[in-house]
C-alpha cells in the first residue's frame, strides 16, 4: 500500500482511513502489523469494516507485548456497531443475517484523551504529542 506523506505532520494528527477492500487481501497478522505500524507512528487508524473478534483479540495481545514506557503506550480501540452482545445480534447470527459491516477506530493511547461511543457516534478527542 502506498503511504501517504504529509508535508508537515507536526501541525496535526494523521488519520488513515483503510478500506475493506485493502484489508481483504491480508492475513490476520498483516492486518495487525498494518494497524500497529500506523498507530506507532502516531496516526489514528479507521477501518471501514473492522476486524473479526479473533483478530481484535490478537491485536490487543500483540499490542501488550510491544508496550514500552518510553516508546509505545498502547492503543485505544472502539468499534461501531458493537459486536456480539444483545439478543437481536445473536438471533440475527443464528438466522444467518450476519453483518460484518462495522467501523473501528484505533489510536495511540497517549493521544486519545476521550473516546466516547453511543448508539450512533464514535467521538474521539485527539491531542498532538
Amino acid at each position: 500500500m502506498p503511504e501517504a506523506k504529509s508535508g508537515n505532520s507536526s501541525n496535526g494528527v494523521q488519520i488513515d482511513l483503510i478500506s475493506g477492500a485493502r484489508m481483504d487481501g491480508l492475513t490476520s497478522m498483516e492486518k495487525i502489523r498494518l494497524i500497529l505500524d500506523g498507530v506507532r507512528d502516531g496516526n489514528i487508524v479507521v477501518l471501514e469494516e473492522g476486524l473479526a473478534p479473533e483478530e481484535e483479540s490478537k491485536l490487543i495481545e500483540v499490542t501488550m507485548t510491544e508496550i514500552s514506557p518510553d516508546e509505545f503506550n498502547g492503543i485505544e480501540i472502539e468499534t461501531y456497531p458493537q459486536t456480539g452482545g444483545g439478543n437481536k445480534g445473536l438471533l440475527g447470527r443464528i438466522m444467518g443475517n450476519k453483518s460484518t459491516k462495522k467501523l473501528t477506530v484505533i489510536g495511540p493511547a497517549n493521544q486519545i484523551e476521550t473516546l466516547h461511543k453511543d448508539e450512533n457516534l464514535i467521538s474521539a478527542l485527539v491531542s498532538r504529542k
